[in-house]
């Protein structure tokens, strides 16, 4: 899929966007992604995102590591990046066709609430695996 450019949106259209995904979708259970997002947050991690209108997205600087964007309009999710790039996720349902992705992985486990769990076998990280990946702390 790393070569396929796929077309997105926030709700009420004021931000409009293409990306190049570079593998499947990852489900977050870390707190921060969860109030973010309203729920789990399921996110494709891109090689490019290119905003069509970049003056409607807010930047909230979330962390000492990343940032996360949402249109000024209607407020959906729709991204968030390392601070000095390297890694841009993108939230799944603001693609035109959120069903592309294959279900990769589910990160922060140890973070996710009880009261909900995904069907099938997949990996399962911890947050102190994952901020190891990218070099930031918990």
């Amino acid at each position: 899929m790393s070569d396929q450019r796929l077309s997105g949106r926030c709700l009420c259209g004021a931000v409009t966007f293409t990306a190049t995904p570079k593998g499947g979708m990852h489900a977050c259970h870390c707190e921060t992604c969860r109030r973010w997002s309203g729920g789990v947050y399921l996110s494709v991690a891109c090689e490019t995102v290119e905003v069509a209108n970049p003056e409607a997205v807010a930047v909230f600087d979330s962390s000492e590591w990343a940032d996360r964007r949402f249109c000024r309009s209607c407020g959906s999710t729709l991204f968030w990046t390392l601070k000095g790039g390297g890694l841009t996720a993108v939230s799944v349902q603001a693609f035109d066709d959120p069903s592309a992705f294959a279900f990769e992985d589910e990160i922060f486990i140890e973070a996710k609430p009880s009261n909900y769990d995904f069907a099938g076998d997949r990996p399962r990280r911890t947050g102190a695996e994952v901020m190891a990946q990218f070099g930031g702390e918990d």
